[in-house]
């Protein structure tokens, strides 16, 4: 666990750039399938089918998952966290917009630097790096800004989806800190992603159960593709990516490039669903993509 974390070299830049591509998709496919499947259904049904295709190639690599290796409990208190933030994103878009969401979700890094700052030597960052990660975080703000000027849902409507936007950040960075101190940090990536996603998986799809959503969900051929997506895709490659890359790289490095994430998203959601553009979200790509390279400037 006490093993050293390596600045961000041109392989890491590349998979984060793809990460931040497919994760940017993500919420454009629950998005459309949205009409025919509640949100909540769908992430706890795509959790719980990628934790069956990990549980396969633990299988298929001959690997064991020895629950008294000292992963047990911190493997389900990080899908426990893990299951929290998606609960709070899916609730919360129920009471503001997704951009909205997009701003305050993405507080996350921020959330991460914080937690890894005051509690690991390793990940401590200098002048340039919280100057870039600010940076990174004015770029969201102005980017999303056109969206606080919504008046089609009340204030207060707003406030509430706002405020579970940010607690969603808060059990994503949590979810970071609590594998990179505990002894998932040197566990293998497809057994940190199997606590996470069968955890998530029981616990959301019990919430959908309880609430409607599965009684009232349709398996359309628009639910197929987004399921299939956002199972095999971002659950299952995204995440044993997003992992393995955790072992190897420092944490607040990675968690601050995700900043990225929303401005494809917003990308996709002009190109697929003819979301309208502004020209505040140039502006603010380019404070995002400084922030990126004064956080990963060697210090």
């Amino acid at each position: 666990m006490m093993s050293n974390r390596k600045p961000l070299d041109a392989t890491a830049v590349g998979l984060m750039l793809m990460l931040c591509v497919i994760w940017g998709l993500q919420q454009v496919a629950v998005k459309l399938a949205a009409p025919h499947m509640g949100a909540i259904m769908q992430i706890g049904l795509r959790s719980l089918v990628a934790a069956l295709m990990v549980s396969g190639l633990i299988w298929w690599r001959g690997e064991k998952l020895d629950l008294r290796d000292g992963t047990l409990l911190p493997g389900i208190a990080a899908g426990v966290l893990f299951a929290l933030e998606f609960l709070f994103v899916a609730l919360g878009l129920q009471y503001t917009t997704a951009s909205h969401m997009s701003v305050f979700l993405y507080t996350a890094p921020i959330f991460t630097v914080l937690g890894l700052h005051w509690s690991i030597a390793g990940e401590r960052l200098g002048p340039m790096q919280w100057a870039g990660a600010l940076a990174a975080f004015a770029g969201i703000a102005v980017a999303f800004s056109n969206g606080f000027a919504a008046q089609s849902r009340g204030w207060g409507d707003m406030l509430i989806g706002d405020a579970l936007g940010v607690l969603g950040g808060i059990f994503w960075a949590a979810t970071t800190v609590l594998i990179r101190r505990s002894s998932l940090s040197e566990a293998p990536p497809a057994t940190t992603l199997l606590y996470q996603l069968g955890s998530c998986g029981v616990i959301l799809l019990t919430i959908a159960a309880l609430n409607g959503q599965a009684a009232s969900s349709a398996f359309t051929g628009i639910v197929w593709g987004s399921l299939f997506f956002q199972s095999v895709v971002v659950a299952f490659l995204s995440f044993l990516i997003w992992f393995w890359m955790l072992r190897r790289y420092l944490a607040s490095r990675l968690a601050v490039f995700s900043f990225l994430t929303p401005m494809f998203g917003v990308g996709f959601g002009v190109l697929l669903l003819h979301d309208p553009l502004d020209p505040r979200f140039a502006a603010g790509a380019v404070l995002v993509m400084a922030g990126v390279v004064m956080v990963n400037m060697r210090k």
